[in-house]
């Protein structure tokens, strides 16, 4: 699995429309991000912090305990990062999913499930806000919002918490726990 470093780069490269990050050796990331959903600190170069360093070890952890395959659980956990420090502030565009009768209140790398009449699908959170937070799909399918609109693996959305599940309930790909005693 790809390790962090505090020689990468991350920076906006206008030719892509992407915020990318510069890995050394001569290995570019291209994220998810184009320049409309970017921060204006996106804009210039910006180090690889040790906030973004644990982030992605906080991704990684559970990423690792879904079935993808290396690079893409790295890809993922990338795109959570990258997400969760220059993706603009949005609004929760909860009218897409499906409200749950239970109160849950996530908390920042958890998996939870989302569902609509369209799709059921995982999603990781990125932030975790009072009432809603940024979630990124982990899904290698897309997540149908409507007949016509999706989100793609890695893609990420706002959400209320209450139109969230734990994933723990429904996931069956997950590492079995050791149960001790």
């Amino acid at each position: 699995m790809l390790k962090p470093s505090d020689t990468w780069i991350w920076y906006m490269d206008e030719d892509e429309n992407s915020l990318m990050l510069d890995l050394g050796d001569e290995m570019v990331f291209k994220t998810n991000l184009s320049r409309k959903l970017l921060v204006e600190c996106a804009m210039g170069q910006n180090n690889f912090t040790v906030d973004d360093a644990s982030a992605f070890q906080i991704y990684k952890d559970q990423i690792s305990t879904l079935d993808l395959s290396e690079p893409r659980q790295a890809e993922l956990a990338l795109y959570c990062v990258a997400a969760k420090r220059f993706h603009k502030p949005v609004q929760p565009k909860s009218w897409f999913f499906d409200h749950q009768n239970t109160v849950f209140e996530p908390e920042e790398g958890e998996l939870v499930r989302l569902t609509n009449q369209h799709s059921a699908g995982f999603f990781i959170v990125l932030e975790v806000g009072e009432s809603a937070s940024l979630c990124a799909l982990v899904d290698l399918e897309a997540f149908n919002l409507t007949s016509s609109k999706g989100v793609q693996f890695g893609q990420s959305i706002k959400v209320m918490h209450d139109r969230m599940a734990s994933a723990h309930l429904y996931m069956t790909s997950l590492e079995p726990i050791a149960l001790v005693g």
